[in-house]
């Protein structure tokens, strides 16, 4: 293929045939510089990122875990997308047109698909994964061995070759010098299902349900404790929870709490014997009145600090759980759904709905965007992975230095 210049801004495009067709230039020099260092940037961090949940996962025992392989083969499909889809797409870009040939650009189609589709598959499983281990946390955490996880992803991959087959029976198609995603219809709906709005239902409605779940147990889990530091107040007989009953045994001083319990206990009880006694001792029941007083107002003080304390420490647990979970959906929402709506909606229109090049484009980059995230978001709310992450980084400090 030969680039012959006919004017600043246009060229055509001569291959093996006697046909040249005219293109304009897409881009400035200025506008051709701002995208790719924008887009080398994606590219380094989708990479390096990548690389560094991988090798936090292999080298650390606390990451260790079988569900963590999901991580490592998510990891894997991304790196795959910043080396070898999103280069080829940067050329095509900034050059307007497609220099490598039929062959490869059908390769380089289907490996863009089954790559993204495949990451998008990833994060579904993740959201199954972490749905069953809440909900059926003993029974799962049985089954959930390594060799069930290494099956579950080969499923992922096999469903996201089927996907991306399409492509690689349509390598004549091609223009020389064009490159497009396929736009039959049946297809593109067929493929829009599967890689994105299936898997986006899916974890919107998992997620969900983990949220709930998991303010349900919290929930409960406040009002067994808050519960519990009411015994204080409970008389013995009225106590059903061991926790009560050992509180009120005046044998137990484990602790503070219960050392007053005992004392108060045992001041009530001193007042009503000074009851059977005379006068005498009338001056001592007041002052062990008093005592006994002060002592349970100090107590009740204490017992609605640790519920308050309890309170907000659910609230805290539940917002961060809102923020960990908005985070999740709303990367992948927003990364994916604005590509895949408009090619869609592009296939069914033809060119009617008004969608510019330009818009696609825009959308089109902001997928590849969701590989470069994808580490951000599944490790950097995970004390183990910043803890491995900082190992790896200091390692290769020090070897530089």
């Amino acid at each position: 293929m030969e680039l012959t210049t006919l004017s600043a801004g246009l060229y055509t495009v001569s291959g093996n045939s006697s046909q040249q067709e005219l293109v304009s230039w897409p881009y400035q020099a200025w506008e051709c510089t701002l995208i790719i260092i924008a887009v080398g940037s994606i590219i380094l961090s989708t990479v390096i990122g990548n690389i560094l949940v991988v090798l936090a996962i292999f080298t650390s025992r606390a990451l260790r875990a079988p569900q963590n392989l999901f991580l490592v083969s998510l990891a894997s499909a991304d790196i795959l997308v910043g080396a070898l889809i999103i280069p080829f797409s940067l050329a095509k870009e900034v050059m307007g047109y497609w220099h490598f040939g039929n062959v490869w650009c059908s390769m380089y189609l289907t490996l863009d698909i089954l790559f993204c589709t495949s990451s998008i598959v990833h994060l579904c499983a993740i959201s199954i994964d972490r749905y069953w281990s809440v909900t059926k946390a003993v029974r799962y955490n049985l089954k959930r061995t390594p060799k069930r996880i290494k099956s579950m992803i080969a499923i992922i991959w096999v469903v996201s070759a089927v996907i991306s087959f399409p492509p690689l029976l349509k390598t004549n198609t091609h223009k020389e010098w064009k490159c497009d995603l396929n736009d039959d219809t049946w297809y593109v709906l067929f493929s829009c299902t599967v890689s994105f709005f299936l898997p986006c239902i899916i974890m919107i409605f998992l997620y969900c349900r983990i949220y709930r779940v998991a303010k349900h147990r919290a929930s409960t889990v406040s009002n067994l404790k808050n519960g519990l530091s009411g015994c204080h107040s409970v008389p013995p007989g009225m106590c059903y929870h061991q926790e009560c009953l050992d509180q009120h045994n005046p044998h137990n001083n484990h602790d503070a709490d219960e050392m007053d319990l005992e004392e108060s206990t045992s001041s009530i009880h001193k007042i009503s014997e000074s009851t059977h006694h005379g006068p005498a001792e009338s001056g001592n029941s007041v002052k062990v009145k008093r005592l006994s007083w002060s002592m349970n107002r100090g107590q009740q003080r204490r017992d609605r600090s640790v519920s308050i304390s309890q309170t907000r420490l659910q609230q805290l647990r539940e917002k961060r759980l809102t923020f960990v979970l908005a985070v999740v959906i709303g990367g992948f929402v927003i990364c994916w759904f604005p590509f895949f709506f408009t090619y869609s909606l592009e296939s069914v229109c033809r060119g009617r709905c008004g969608i510019s090049d330009a818009l696609f484009n825009f959308f089109f980059w902001i997928g590849y965007c969701n590989s470069s995230l994808n580490p951000v978001i599944y490790t950097v709310f995970n004390r183990d992975f910043r803890k491995a992450f900082r190992k790896l980084l200091v390692r290769t400090s020090k070897r530089t230095m």
